[in-house]
């Protein structure tokens, strides 16, 4: 198979679908691997080590695009690259569809066979691509967080951890999944006084086990929800219904209870965000304040830290590569229930139920 990995285009993404061993894996299959010129720059691999692997460079995208029969990818293609989608190729990459109805529109024109990482799913319902992004993304959330916080940032001028006679930071976690849990562990780690909402008891009582009195858990509801976030200095939003999009949990009544200086971060601002008042923001330009309340809603967090980004995303996402160039789409999804889930367009019809139920309009 020809497989084609373009550099990213989104701003500010520096990550790179694939690294040196995972050509040389491809490689050696018998595929064949074009790069463009530079992608791996940004995680710190030169094109060098691309070509000692195996690959080949190319200087233009369009080209990788028109000859692969497999693009892989880390963001959504954006829409200077949708002209670049040739019909009926095979797409893996993270998608977030249910927040993205023009994408999902070409994708199901051009018949596209589109995998996207944070849908694959295993049978115990985890999500082995989504994972290690959900870990970044959670740990940076509070170091945003905190930053934010600081007066030169516009915040209050609340230091997190506290100090000796002074009150500690209040962190609210909306969602105690994968990116909750990481934030917990850093903001804990941090000195911060830390709650945690989520809607299943069970993981509540695992929480409670893993971070003892560390951590005040609380059922989520809209009340709780509501006197969580009037008392937090920071509130981290990480809600995740898989494939679908997020539910808005914090209105913008809500918000406008907080503390001037106060700081939301919108964990799930791929999925379409959990707080009424956010909208997506970038590297570049992170956070906006309204209503007083400094608000961090970049789409791709995990993209402020490429080398560690790139190499735990290719941990898990490089297996399923390799599956789908040796067995080719149609075989690959026969054998793996994980990569049927996966699957999001394909012959012109949206194939996850999620993504369909969330765009009404396009399904």
């Amino acid at each position: 198979m020809i497989v084609g990995v373009p550099r990213e285009v989104k701003e500010a993404e520096h990550r790179v679908a694939i690294v040196p061993g995972g050509v040389e894996m491809l490689v050696k299959g018998g595929h064949q691997v074009y790069i463009e010129k530079g992608a791996g720059v940004g995680a710190g691999i030169p094109d060098s080590r691309f070509i000692s692997a195996g690959a080949k460079i190319m200087p233009q995208a369009g080209d990788i695009w028109q000859m692969a029969e497999m693009i892989i990818k880390v963001k959504e293609p954006i829409a200077s690259e949708y002209n670049l989608l040739k019909p009926r190729q095979i797409l893996y990459t993270y998608l977030h569809l249910a927040a993205q109805p023009d994408l999902t529109e070409v994708l199901l024109d051009k018949e596209i066979a589109a995998i996207a990482y944070e849908t694959i799913e295993l049978d115990d319902h985890s999500l082995p691509l989504l994972t290690p992004m959900s870990e970044v993304a959670g740990r940076m959330a509070v170091q945003a967080g905190a930053q934010c916080l600081e007066k030169r940032s516009g915040g209050k001028g609340l230091l997190l951890g506290g100090v000796p006679g002074v009150r500690r930071g209040r962190v609210a976690i909306i969602g105690g999944g994968v990116a909750g849990i990481n934030a917990a562990k850093v903001a804990i780690g941090l000195g911060a006084q830390v709650t945690i909402l989520d809607i299943n008891p069970a993981r509540l009582s695992y929480l409670d086990d893993v971070f003892g009195n560390n951590i005040n858990t609380l059922m989520s509801n809209p009340e709780n929800i509501s006197s969580a976030v009037q008392e937090a200095d920071l509130v981290i939003g990480a809600v995740l219904v898989t494939g679908a999009k997020a539910p808005v949990l914090v209105s913008e009544e809500m918000i406008k209870t907080m503390e001037a200086g106060s700081v939301v971060v919108d964990v799930a601002i791929d999925q379409g965000g959990c707080f009424e008042t956010s909208r997506a923001t970038s590297h570049l330009e992170p956070v906006f304040e309204l209503h007083g309340i400094l608000h961090y809603c970049v789409a791709n967090i995990p993209g402020g830290v490429p080398q560690t980004s790139t190499y735990a995303m290719t941990n898990v996402t490089m297996n399923y590569a390799q599956l789908l160039a040796n067995s080719g789409l149609d075989r690959a999804l026969a054998i793996s229930r994980p990569l049927q889930r996966g699957l999001n367009t394909h012959n012109g019809v949206i194939t996850h139920e999620a993504v369909a139920k969330s765009l009404p309009q396009v399904s």
